[in-house]
């Protein structure tokens, strides 16, 4: 089992979220975040002079997945995310030892 990790625009989810579930993969978890990454935020200009946003807001969306479905998930949220400017934000795959369904009792792939 895996977890996916991504980071991407706010505007993006609907379409990434549609995209995960026309590939049946239905659970996540969305957390609004903020972050930074290369461009060090954005400049802005207001009436004294210009200055720089550095922790923009993001979403964060995660799922865990079989192994054998991460590259789809990726593929589909990669698709789905991308808009082609800096700020698009990034995907984690990490591994799963175990998960429990807090229900159920259910355990692992059972669990997902």
């Amino acid at each position: 089992m895996k977890k996916i990790e991504a980071i991407i625009r706010e505007e993006r989810l609907e379409a990434v979220k549609r995209a995960l579930e026309v590939n049946s993969y239905f659970g996540m978890t969305v957390s609004e975040v903020s972050g930074r990454g290369r461009q060090k935020g954005i400049p802005l200009q207001w009436r004294v002079g210009e200055y720089r946003v550095d922790l923009l807001p993001k979403l964060k969306i995660e799922l865990v997945l079989l192994d054998e479905d991460v590259p789809a998930a990726v593929n589909a949220i990669v698709r789905n995310a991308r808009t082609g400017e800096i700020g698009d934000g990034k995907i984690f795959v990490l591994p799963v030892e175990n998960v429990v369904r807090v229900r159920t009792g259910d355990r692992d792939e059972n669990a997902i």
